[in-house]
């Protein structure tokens, strides 16, 4: 329905001073034209104008000088348009071959392009044999793995910065494909799913078109830190609502996560040939109202292109209409994608930009706000750089030139506070948050307005409701069989009769499971780095580079850390760190190897699933076969970290860019089909709710019944102080006392029969926590840690290690006979025991060994 005269004039008075808009005002906008459409080109360019000032490139107007690579035409999608995507015999071969992509690109190069656009199929090899066979005669296992490769080659061999478009990817993809290219994309195209989900739809019958999945694309982009080119596809059957909806959906992963490098307001065009071909085109006028829309939902940090061979000529009016980039033009190569509409020449698109009063100017793949960490990886940061001026742009007149691609051979060197670990109990640290707080997490506002961080509900204390009896009497009964509703009833157990109750229930549980002694391992944690850039919003411990409290050990250092911790009877080290760009991911390796050296009786527990997955990617190994790498450096377990709370809903407001859930699951899985053991985790009490808990429980439980492979279940309560969740307002202040010792208490409950250790930790709870915990259900006080660092950076004030008699005397307190126990909860030999006990079990010079009678 067109809107009323008032209506637009309302929305283009609200545009113009700058108020917010909501959908149905972008909507109205949608349909301005004469007058009215002059006055939002008034608006949308002010807005765009004032985005290029404020970052000093004020009546500049960009384009990236491109070659477009093929890769491949085949596709596993039927998008009702396009003539792109082919079938296997009308191509000469299913790939470009590696010759013919290093002969585009040097010719590419010779012609001062800067930018090599690999365009493909999604996923071909799923649809094709002769994709499948393709890839395995050239020994790829996917089209992904072609794609890594092809980007090396352009690097090394012709200094080409690529530009990766393989279509849909998921977060692990992103890892891959990060090292290996600047910048990547992919379009949108349109958020109405009924446009891919009926018969006739544009996108019918094309997996990967589904809008859900690719604005998790989008997303994931975000989390990984990859600076994403996306934009949407006009007059493709689509309503202006649903236009404006797409727009206020890039909007909002752009806020969240700060990812979004452009946005291309791209017109259809009908080709023949396809089944669209009687469409009509969107009008020139349609497509500049949209750009102008665009621009003010967007508003002026957004860069919006639209590309200059597809609009007809009408360049004067899409500068008016707010767009500030053309994009990729080519000297060389036609648009594969729509090779009816040529380029238009590099010298004509200049003398157009200029007659509208703009100068244009050449620029990279990526962007020049996102050429610094942790934007650009460290593999491709000196291919950028040697064709990028002192404002970000590109060398006027440069050529590039092949450099070596390759892991960075750094060696591990002591940098920074590396004596944090013992300085965080004297000196504390530096300051609350790290100096990048406002940007390096993403949005805190966009992120505040979609999270309910209120915390569970209870009964009232000293009444014993009658649900909650019935609930009980069900976990009495069969525990196989308790109910989410049950489960939770139990879990709002209110001080007094019911929460003892409960406590009392899982205690015996654990007298069943494992007797009365209480546990601990004599360990040292060496958290070899704090330097990371995953933006983890809980996390305290991680630092820039160039923080005062930054730190990154040597090899000699963690070694001379494992002979220490051997040296006063410590069975175990375990070993976490930041996911430092620099570091390689065989460095992992070389860690293990270095402890194994140094102190061959030392069980070496270490690396968390996100670690697995860093090395992994950075060594273009599979999870299962880089795990099979780090067992033999030396690597005994993994600790079950990183897994926090099993919901990705959950996770993405924890993390900006740590694993998915599913993932974290994949990597323990796989280690325990290779016979690794790990360890399983829970941290609660910030953004989840109990109903969180209860699944996070069920599903570690269920991973156990099908792999065995868990040693423990580790309970971790949120150390709010200096988390940047709770700094930002968003995080609860951690878990109450009556939520830890419930939640203690159900976790046994659930997964009686399935884990039979549970731990407590010490560093957050505190003593007397502790002792409430160890008589309802817990067993086992983890270890004596020696250095623990990354709680005290958070705020617990409880210590960063005890000694041996400090663990026994909890147990004694909690009525308990204690025992020293292996990682995999084994018999201690004698030797480590009189060690460990000789010392204390903690390295402090401080403390003097004790002198027996």
């Amino acid at each position: 329905m067109t809107p009323s005269e008032s209506a637009i004039r309302r929305a283009l008075r609200r545009a113009r001073d700058g108020v917010a808009l909501d959908q149905v005002e972008a909507e109205v906008l949608l349909h301005a034209r004469g007058e009215h459409l002059e006055d939002l080109f008034t608006t949308a360019s002010r807005v765009r104008d004032a985005g290029l000032a404020a970052v000093d490139r004020a009546g500049v107007i960009t384009y990236s000088r491109k070659v477009f690579i093929p890769l491949t035409r085949l596709c596993r999608d039927r998008c009702h348009y396009c003539t792109f995507a082919t079938v296997p015999h009308r191509l000469p071969a299913p790939f470009l071959s590696p010759d013919e992509v290093l002969d585009i690109a040097r010719k590419g190069a010779e012609l001062g392009c800067k930018e090599a656009l690999f365009t493909l199929g999604d996923r071909p090899e799923e649809r094709w044999g002769a994709a499948r066979e393709w890839l395995d005669a050239a020994g790829y296992p996917d089209t992904l793995s072609y794609v890594r490769a092809m980007a090396i080659r352009v690097l090394e061999e012709t200094g080409l910065l690529p530009h990766l478009n393989p279509g849909v990817l998921t977060w692990t993809d992103f890892q891959r494909l990060k090292p290996v290219a600047p910048s990547m994309g992919m379009m949108l195209e349109t958020t109405a799913t009924r446009l891919w989900s009926e018969p006739g739809g544009p996108h019918y019958g094309s997996p990967d078109k589904e809008p859900a999945v690719r604005l998790r694309v989008l997303e994931d982009a975000g989390r990984s830190s990859v600076p994403f080119t996306t934009g949407i596809l006009i007059g493709i059957g689509e309503t202006l609502a649903e236009r404006v909806e797409s727009l206020f959906a890039i909007r909002s992963v752009a806020r969240k996560y700060g990812g979004v490098q452009e946005v291309i307001i791209q017109n259809f065009r009908a080709k023949p040939d396809t089944a669209m071909r009687g469409m009509p085109d969107a009008e020139a006028a349609e497509l500049a109202a949209t750009v102008a829309v665009a621009r003010v939902v967007l508003g002026p940090k957004a860069r919006i292109q639209a590309p200059p061979n597809l609009i007809g000529g009408e360049y004067g009016l899409l500068l008016r209409a707010g767009i500030d980039d053309w994009g990729g033009v080519s000297p060389l190569t036609p648009d594969h994608v729509n090779p009816e509409r040529p380029w238009p020449q590099i010298d004509e698109l200049a003398a157009q930009t200029a007659a509208a009063g703009f100068r244009l100017a050449e620029r990279l793949t990526v962007y020049p706000e996102y050429i610094r960490e942790p934007w650009l990886d460290p593999r491709v940061a000196g291919h950028v750089a040697a064709l990028a001026d002192a404002a970000g742009l590109a060398i006027e007149g440069a050529r590039p030139v092949g450099r070596a691609w390759q892991e960075p051979e750094v060696a591990m060197d002591g940098s920074g506070r590396t004596e944090l670990h013992t300085e965080i109990d004297t000196d504390g640290r530096t300051g609350d948050r790290r100096d990048d707080f406002d940007s390096v997490y993403g949005d805190w506002a966009e992120l505040r307005s979609s999270v309910d961080a209120s915390a569970g509900s209870s009964g009232i204390a000293g009444v014993v409701r009658p649900e909650f009896t019935t609930a009980l009497r069900h976990a009495e009964r069969d525990l196989s069989r308790l109910s989410d509703a049950d489960a939770l009833t139990l879990l709002s157990a209110a001080e007094g009769a019911e929460l003892e109750a409960l406590a009392a229930l899982a205690d015996d549980l654990r007298r069943e499971a494992v007797g009365d002694e209480v546990t601990y391992v004599v360990t040292r944690n060496i958290n070899f780095t704090n330097v990371c850039y995953t933006g983890c919003r809980f996390c305290a411990f991680a630092q820039r580079r160039t923080d005062a409290d930054a730190y990154t050990l040597s090899l000699e250092q963690v070694g001379q850390r494992a002979e220490q911790a051997w040296s006063v009877g410590a069975t175990e080290v375990c070993m976490q760190g930041g996911i430092h760009p620099d570091l390689p991911g065989t460095s992992y390796f070389d860690i293990a190897a270095e402890v194994r050296k140094r102190a061959p009786g030392l069980h070496i527990h270490a690396f968390s699933p996100m670690e697995v997955v860093n090395g992994a990617a950075r060594t273009d190994l599979s999870i299962s076969d880089w795990l099979v790498r780090a067992r033999e450096s030396g690597v005994d377990s993994l600790p079950g970290t990183a897994a926090e709370i099993l919901d990705d809903e959950v996770r993405w407001v924890l993390t900006k860019g740590k694993l998915p859930a599913a993932t974290w699951i994949e990597v323990v899985t796989t280690a325990h089909a290779l016979g690794i053991p790990t360890t399983s985790t829970m941290m609660y009490g910030h953004v989840d709710n109990p109903s969180h808990w209860v699944a996070h429980l069920k599903l570690i439980a269920d991973i156990q019944s099908r792999t065995g492979g868990f040693t423990e279940f580790v309970l971790l309560p949120f150390v709010h102080t200096n988390a940047p969740l709770y700094l930002a307002g968003i995080a609860r202040p951690g878990p109450t006392r009556r939520e830890n010792r419930a939640v203690h208490a159900l976790s046994r409950i659930l997964l009686h029969g399935h884990i039979a250790n549970i731990q407590t930790s010490w560093v957050k709870l505190g003593d007397d926590g502790v002792v409430e915990v160890l008589r309802g259900g817990v067993n086992d006080l983890g270890g004596t840690l020696m250095e623990e660092t990354i709680s005290r950076m958070a705020g617990s004030d409880n210590g960063s290690y005890k000694t041996i008699a400090d663990l026994e005397s909890l147990a004694t307190a909690a009525g308990r006979p204690s025992r020293q126990r292996t990682t995999t909860y084994g018999i201690v030999d004698d030797e480590r025991l009189d060690t460990a006990r000789a010392h204390d079990g903690v390295w402090n010079q401080r403390l003097l060994p004790l002198i027996a009678d």
